[in-house]
């Protein structure tokens, strides 16, 4: 299919960058096996609903549902701040900048097919007031994205914004400049939503936060955003079409995981993201959250300490050729890069003839920003091949929905298949939940009183060591 992504691993092969950090073709046919029992166990998984966010490009219903609603908010509203933390923020925050304007939020009513979008993932005090600031309430969709609806950032935002709106619209209106995203059989978030007559959308309940951009967390803001979100699952199905098979060498998500378990294994822990491409710089942020979450653990699945995972790091290119890319070439072997470069750009500018007589910038003219842009990323790319440094290339024919949904859903089965590689729950968090359950003893909710003598028992501070 033309609008397939292209997956380029010749530098991670020891025929291009040499036996150091280049794999073997025998070393990755090696993995057919493991390859072939893992994806029987998925497949039983998937039947089994066990792994339910295979099958969200295909949720016709709840589509058709979402885009009815965004429909009449975008009528009623033009703004909206989407209030959740992690995936809740960051699965929405990069279908935002990879398929709007980049300067949506600033581009007139008139120009936009959806609603601005702000963002409140963060407990950060200046930065929610300059927020009310800066919207007005009236024209204001508050969306709530909390999976357990418990979440506690994510409720203290909606608190004070509660607070902040009712001020301005009155406690008869209020109610209809919110919409909630949560779990369907266990949130505290559907209770309220049921209670007082609020709009709500539900998460699959067994599709955790990192995974859930193609549910209505993602989906829902996408579409009062004007995003086609029917060509974004139409793309995670051709993605899914593609990495329905067994073989290895024919599938990208199974073969970016081995790959990248290869390397780490070969002693390069840190999986860098670097897109040449500004929209696409969000997905990076992403990337770094299902990568960390899902293979960071202490444990493995026979419950051995192993304290293990590899670590991401986004870079953008050519932004980061500035700043990453020295040390990427002249420091550690320690990384595996993967670009992301764009085919085609929806924009083409053509560079002037200027200043002929200085040989040092003369050359540039008659050649256009796009052809720069393409050389510094092969450019960039061969550099690192030639010190022996591994790299992925994904080529996109272009950034849109149907890209982006291949996009997310290879990345989201290349972690899961990753489990089996390292032997660990990419599907769970539990570091994340003792700083929540710290957070909780200290704030007094109830439950929470032994977590509360745990942390004065280990928060000591030495003045000695204080400047």
């Amino acid at each position: 299919m033309s609008q397939r992504i292209a997956f380029d691993y010749n530098n991670m092969m020891a025929d291009n960058i040499g036996t150091r950090m280049g794999i073997s073709s025998e070393r990755l046919a090696s993995f057919a096996k493991i390859t072939a029992k893992a994806h029987e166990d998925m497949l039983r998984r998937r039947k089994a609903n066990e792994l339910p966010f295979y099958d969200l490009p295909y949720q016709k219903d709840l589509v058709k549902r979402l885009q009815t609603a965004a429909k009449e908010y975008i009528g009623k509203f033009d703004t909206q701040v989407v209030i959740g933390i992690g995936g809740s923020a960051l699965g929405p925050l990069a279908l935002q900048t990879s398929l709007r304007n980049c300067f949506w939020n600033e581009l007139p009513a008139g120009k936009r097919n959806g609603m601005r979008t702000y963002y409140t993932d963060n407990v950060d005090p200046d930065w929610t007031k300059e927020l009310m600031e800066l919207i007005d309430p009236k024209n204001t969709l508050f969306l709530i994205v909390t999976k357990s609806g418990s979440t506690s950032e994510t409720i203290t935002t909606f608190f004070i914004l509660q607070k902040f709106l009712i001020e301005a619209v009155g406690e008869a209106e209020y109610k209809k400049h919110l919409a909630f995203v949560t779990d369907p059989s266990k949130s505290i978030l559907k209770e309220i939503a049921e209670k007082e007559n609020i709009p709500w959308f539900p998460i699959e309940p067994l599709v955790g936060g990192r995974f859930s951009v193609l549910t209505p967390v993602g989906l829902f803001p996408a579409a009062l955003m004007g995003i086609d979100i029917e060509k974004l699952l139409a793309g995670a199905a051709e993605m899914d079409k593609w990495t329905s098979t067994a073989e290895l060498h024919n599938n990208p998500a199974y073969l970016y995981a081995v790959l990248q378990y290869l390397a780490y294994q070969n002693g390069a822990p840190i999986s860098v993201l670097m897109p040449y491409s500004n929209k696409m710089s969000r997905l990076a942020d992403w990337y770094v959250q299902l990568w960390a979450e899902s293979l960071g653990k202490k444990f493995t699945l026979d419950g051995n300490i192993h304290f293990q995972g590899p670590t991401p790091l986004k870079a953008v290119g050519a932004t980061d050729q500035h700043s990453q890319v020295q040390l990427f070439k002249e420091g550690p072997y320690d990384k595996v890069v993967t670009f992301i470069r764009v085919e085609n750009f929806e924009h083409s500018l053509k560079i002037p003839s200027l200043y002929s007589e200085y040989k040092g910038i003369n050359y540039l003219g008659g050649h256009t920003m796009n052809e720069l842009f393409d050389a510094e990323q092969k450019a960039t790319e061969v550099a690192l091949a030639k010190e022996g440094r591994p790299s992925i290339t994904i080529t996109v024919p272009k950034v849109d929905e149907f890209t982006m949904g291949q996009l997310i859903y290879l990345f989201e089965v290349a972690t899961v298949f990753s489990g089996y590689l390292y032997q660990l729950d990419p599907l769970d968090q539990p570091g994340v939940e003792e700083g929540k359950n710290f957070t909780y003893g200290l704030l007094g909710r109830a439950g929470y009183e032994d977590k509360k003598k745990e942390f004065d028992g280990i928060y000591k501070k030495n003045k000695d060591y204080i400047l």
